[in-house]
């Protein structure tokens, strides 16, 4: 049984946590949480696609130049070569679960932010 509580965890972008729910070549599965005002770097995966689920509060996900302000119980999908940007625009933090098949690890390239 695995959960935020006995996950892997580590601290990514600015200030923001993660904890590895499943950790494997074919699949990654990260329970996220992003403080406000906290944002990742735009960037593309080329191979891995990915879903943002909302646990709690309201995930601002810029995709190809579109904001989707994703609340929570709603998701998003983010096909393969698809420019995107995760960030916290609220004053509340923000909990989701990133799923990406396969792992995105080596399969990420960053990327100028258009704002």
């Amino acid at each position: 049984m695995i959960s935020k509580d006995n996950a892997e965890h580590y601290v990514w972008g600015d200030d923001c946590d993660g904890w590895y729910l499943l950790n494997r070549p074919d699949m990654l599965v990260i329970h996220e949480q992003m403080p406000p005002g906290t944002f990742e770097k735009r960037h593309f995966h080329s191979v891995s696609r990915q879903f943002f689920f909302v646990i709690t509060g309201i995930l601002s996900m810029e995709l190809e130049g579109e904001i989707h302000n994703i609340k929570a119980l709603q998701g998003l999908e983010i096909p393969p070569g698809s420019k995107h940007q995760a960030r916290n625009d609220t004053g509340s933090p923000v909990e989701f679960i990133v799923i990406s098949h396969p792992t995105t690890r080596g399969d990420r390239s960053d990327l100028p932010s258009p704002y």
